[in-house]
């Protein structure tokens, strides 16, 4: 009897590319940070990264984005090495999509289409698939005449997940019913959340907040001894978790929300309304950042700005810096680290401890270091916190 023939069923990974723009002001190795942490979105979604593509320009094309000699260079590079995906760092208006498309003869996304992907594949509640749809339909509807036979012509993969995958939809009032049902849906999911909120109203609610990836889950596994699913991906937490946590005699509540992240789409932040509320109608927030990544100041901004967009930057707040397991202080004679403000962990420390207004802790959740020192700290602003609300509710505290 002859030997059976072997197949390889393992989904083949796709390949890509990504492609930025660097404009007047912007440093290059800004756009590399930009473009490493698309480069992790296109991971995170399960594609791997081949090339990247930038070009220098006062702004980006009103038709194609990047100029016709870079983009008949890319669209060479996609032809020889059969390039299945080509990722734009911005999001493009749908002529450029279409203009882009028509050139290259590829699937091409943009940003904006690869976090929605990897929010598609991520959602495990109802009210966080909702969102996703939501958000997704509310994208692909000014880009339905060019995205519909888009779909058509792929197999899925990255940026296929989701709405219009399983039939081609060429009716718009299709789409604009299934927003509206989608919406109503999300008001009676607040409604929801908004009775469970106030039935826990008693207990003081702590909110970790933070950009994508710093370890915020780690955190609450450890904290609440809980088993809440981390991993290094972006995005790894989608639907906000709550546990009862207990530090000493007191109880409290504590919720890990979705982590944030450079030019996040609008869609999304109004999708995600109801999961941000959990940040809004917090009593503290836990500012978790990764100390050991080269722009943590960039995040921090980043993060800034979006709890003041929320509503929520003036609340008491920890900000707590995670992973000095990893931060990678300089050699004493690398001045080129030293110049960039590179420095010891101790003075880096005494830096930011001496100059903020909100406390600081420096921690390692995955080696528990500075853990009890973090612990406490939480269980006094919680205790002030709760010694405001009911002055004379002293049964638990004492």
């Amino acid at each position: 009897m002859g030997k059976q023939k072997a197949y390889d069923t393992a989904v083949q990974q796709e390949r890509a590319i990504l492609v930025g723009v660097i404009t007047p002001g912007e440093k290059e190795e800004q756009t590399k940070e930009y473009l490493g942490e698309l480069e992790f979105l296109v991971e995170t979604a399960g594609g791997k990264v081949e090339k990247w593509f930038t070009q220098k320009m006062l702004k980006p094309e009103r038709g194609t984005f990047v100029g016709t000699g870079k983009l008949e260079e890319i669209a060479a590079y996609v032809k020889s090495e059969e390039i299945d995906v080509v990722v734009f760092d911005d999001e493009l208006s749908p002529s450029q999509l279409r203009n882009i498309e028509r050139e290259l003869k590829t699937k091409v996304l943009d940003r904006s289409n690869l976090i929605l992907d990897i929010f598609a594949s991520r959602a495990q509640t109802a009210q966080a698939k909702t969102q996703v749809e939501l958000a997704q339909l509310q994208y692909l509807l000014p880009r339905l005449t060019g995205m519909w036979t888009h779909l058509e012509r792929q197999k899925g993969g990255i940026g296929m997940r989701g709405p219009g995958e399983t039939q081609i939809e060429s009716d718009r009032r299709i789409i604009l019913t299934k927003i509206s049902l989608f919406k109503e849906r999300l008001k009676l999911i607040d409604k929801q959340n908004e009775t469970q909120r106030k039935n826990r109203g008693q207990l003081i609610r702590v909110a970790l907040v933070g950009y994508t990836n710093v370890g915020k889950s780690t955190i609450m596994n450890m904290i609440s001894k809980s088993e809440v699913f981390a991993e290094n991906k972006l995005f790894a937490t989608l639907d906000t978790t709550v546990r009862k946590v207990v530090i000493e005699n007191l109880p409290f509540l504590l919720s890990d929300t979705v982590g944030f992240i450079r030019k996040l789409p609008h869609h999304l932040v109004e999708c995600f309304k109801s999961t941000l509320d959990e940040v809004r109608e917090a009593d503290i927030l836990i500012h978790v950042v990764d100390v050991s990544h080269p722009n943590f100041e960039d995040q921090i901004h980043i993060v800034n700005e979006t709890l003041k967009d929320i509503g929520a930057i003036d609340k008491d707040m920890i900000l707590v810096f995670n992973k000095i397991d990893a931060y990678v202080a300089p050699e004493v004679d690398d001045l080129v680290a030293l110049e960039n403000g590179k420095m010891s962990l101790a003075d880096f420390k005494n830096s930011w401890m001496s100059h903020n207004k909100v406390p600081v802790l420096f921690i390692s959740a995955t080696e528990k270091e500075n853990i009890d020192e973090f612990k406490t700290l939480l269980y006094d602003m919680v205790k002030a916190a709760h010694v405001a609300r009911y002055p004379y509710d002293s049964d638990l505290l004492y």
